[in-house]
């Protein structure tokens, strides 16, 4: 397969909102607010918005850049970057993002089934079936087996319909609508009671804590893993976009796609919390959120429930709204593999879907049988060591391996332009610094 035959985004938009729904999942509506709620409200905003420039955005370059020159799967195109001296070491490193895009849809599939059924529970709700709606909101072994394969499913028919068919096509319907039900889900919070302190809390900083090692870290981590950097999925969205596009605007457009919903979802989740304080509910604890990531389970659908038929409406609109930022997430991470097979293994589009479909469905029934065990680790596992060590490989990749075809490395180019030199000089020297220390700092 040329690089001229393979399907591709057809507009700029669309590539932009595909990746931008690669980035923009659980971790940004649910793990930026819980974030920032833990470590200092608007302190942690600040010191987020500098680490996202400094760090992030230079990995995100790196990635599209590598697959936007390639124009192939992130396992050839990291073949082939690497040269013939270290072909096999980028062989190797493109199959554990593959890996890792697999380890990711394990639990992620898992998590989002969870969304769903809540949504699929305020439904039930409204038409007075009390038993299912309960059934729905709570944990068990069996609602796990019945949603994570229709998550699973919903994934494999976007994704084998083609990247320009599929991807493109469904991105650009999904990420507006996510755009317009957070802020009227937003408009409605802010009406509540309760929820202006939840707005001072999130948006006045409190600069004592702003030099807060902590703080800072678990800013450079969220900043980091919420843009989907490590796994592949920007390198092979980068791969369906025409060669020599102008990368730099695009990553940029992006990025601040994820950190404007980001920052909307804070506007949304710390307001609700408050709301709930407000109307008798524990929700911190030595100013700590109770149960972290948990809340969104057990605190917010109290609230809507308190606030009657209105509330239930909120309810299935506020999962809803979290099934849809999971469903552009996960269509990003089976692109990797299914690109791979389609490409490297001349298999059919929709023979790679459903195998790899049916790899993920059988990786999540492994998660689901040993959840306690398995479940935390996975995710560790991924977002501490794989990932942060994937980005740091490709900044080796562009600043010091690749020399053919790779602009940032040769030097008559770089003669020729000052900002590509200054781009290049951060890539190659600063960038794997910044994140060999975020990654001592949050793996050990």
């Amino acid at each position: 397969m040329t690089a001229s035959s393979r399907d591709s985004f057809k507009s700029r938009l669309g590539f932009v909102l595909a990746a931008a729904g690669a980035a923009i999942g659980l971790g940004n509506i649910w793990g930026f607010p819980t974030q920032a709620a833990n470590n200092g409200g608007g302190a942690f905003l600040l010191v987020y918005l500098i680490v996202t420039v400094l760090l992030a955005l230079p990995a995100l370059y790196a990635e599209i850049y590598i697959g936007n020159q390639i124009q192939r799967n992130p396992v050839e195109s990291l073949k082939q970057a690497c040269g013939e001296r270290f072909a096999k070491t980028g062989k190797n490193a493109g199959l554990i993002g593959l890996a890792g895009a697999l380890m990711m849809l394990s639990f992620y599939t898992i998590v989002a089934g969870w969304m769903l059924a809540h949504s699929l529970s305020a439904l039930a709700q409204l038409v007075n079936a009390h038993e299912l709606s309960q059934w729905l909101a709570s944990s068990s072994t069996l609602r796990n087996l019945i949603f994570t394969p229709i998550f699973i499913l919903l994934t494999a028919g976007i994704i084998h319909q083609g990247v320009h068919g599929g991807i493109e096509r469904w991105s650009t319907r999904l990420m507006p609508l996510l755009l317009l039900m957070l802020i009227a889900l937003i408009v409605f919070i802010l009406q509540q009671e309760g929820a202006l302190a939840g707005v001072r809390s999130y948006l006045v900083p409190d600069f004592s804590q702003v030099t807060n090692p902590k703080l800072i870290i678990s800013a450079m981590g969220q900043a980091f893993f919420s843009l989907a950097i490590g796994v592949g999925s920007m390198m092979v969205y980068g791969s369906y976009m025409k060669k020599d596009q102008q990368i730099g605007k695009l990553v940029v457009s992006i990025a601040a796609l994820d950190t404007l919903i980001a920052f909307i979802a804070g506007l949304l989740i710390i307001p609700a919390l408050f709301v709930a304080q407000h109307a008798g509910q524990q929700v911190f604890a030595d100013g700590k959120l109770i149960g972290e990531g948990q809340l969104i389970f057990q605190i917010l659908p109290e609230l809507f429930s308190s606030m009657g038929t209105i509330g239930v409406l909120v309810s299935f609109a506020f999962f809803a709204l979290l099934s849809i930022a999971a469903l552009t997430s996960t269509i990003s991470s089976t692109e990797v593999p299914v690109s791979y097979f389609v490409e490297t293994k001349h298999i059919s589009r929709k023979r790679a879907t459903w195998l790899m479909s049916g790899a993920v469905f059988i990786a999540s029934l492994i998660l689901i049988a040993f959840f306690e065990v398995l479940f935390g680790l996975v995710i560790q596992l991924l977002t501490t060591i794989l990932q942060p060590l994937m980005s740091l490989f490709y900044f080796i990749v562009v600043g010091w391996l690749w020399k053919r075809g790779n602009k940032l490395t040769d030097m008559a180019k770089l003669q020729q332009s000052n900002h590509l030199k200054l781009l290049g000089f951060y890539l190659r020297f600063i960038c794997p610094v910044l994140l060999l220390i975020v990654f001592v700092n949050i793996a050990f």
